[in-house]
């Protein structure tokens, strides 16, 4: 398994930045470079615990798709997505949230395995992360960008928050 880790620094509220990452709309605008679009589950609107989405969109040249669910949510600091159907052998996406300076940390934090045993061990290292790294990078600045624009009027387009029972840590499938 490999372990992918990207940070950005983000002059907007935790809230905010929290609902961006989770909003199915804003991906689809921050992964625009590979042309992801949804072709299953939420559509749109605001990620919550247990919701599922396939996405689809161009990866080194092939139409690929991935289905990922949310597995873990607590509101405002972290929430985890894992895949449940595509090509990796396993994939699970971290996103966590901290206050940083009146402004927000939002790190990445991506854990991965290809199939094809110690080729695709290989590929894990040489292929697949230069690749993924670029992919949040890009996704991680579009957010920034979008979260930053929505400081003057206090507003968000990603929609409104949805917190959990009392905000409480949440857990799906292990």
């Amino acid at each position: 398994m490999y372990t992918l880790r990207v940070a950005i620094l983000i002059d907007a509220p935790v809230a905010v930045c929290f609902d961006l990452a989770r909003s199915v709309d804003a991906h689809v605008k921050s992964a625009a470079g590979t042309g992801e679009r949804v072709v299953g589950g939420r559509r749109s609107g605001l990620l919550e615990l247990g919701d599922e989405v396939t996405w689809e969109g161009r990866h080194f040249g092939f139409v690929q798709r991935l289905s990922s669910r949310i597995t873990e949510f607590r509101p405002f600091t972290f929430f985890q997505d894992r895949m449940a159907k595509g090509a990796f052998r396993f994939l699970e996406h971290d996103h966590v949230f901290q206050s940083h300076g009146g402004g927000t940390l939002m790190t990445d934090v991506l854990r991965f395995e290809a199939p094809f045993g110690p080729l695709g061990w290989v590929a894990e290292r040489v292929v697949l992360d230069p690749h993924l790294r670029r992919f949040l990078v890009a996704r991680g600045r579009v957010l920034k960008a979008m979260a930053e624009d929505s400081r003057p009027s206090g507003t968000v387009t990603a929609g409104p928050v949805s917190p959990n029972a009392a905000g409480r840590p949440s857990r799906v499938g292990r």
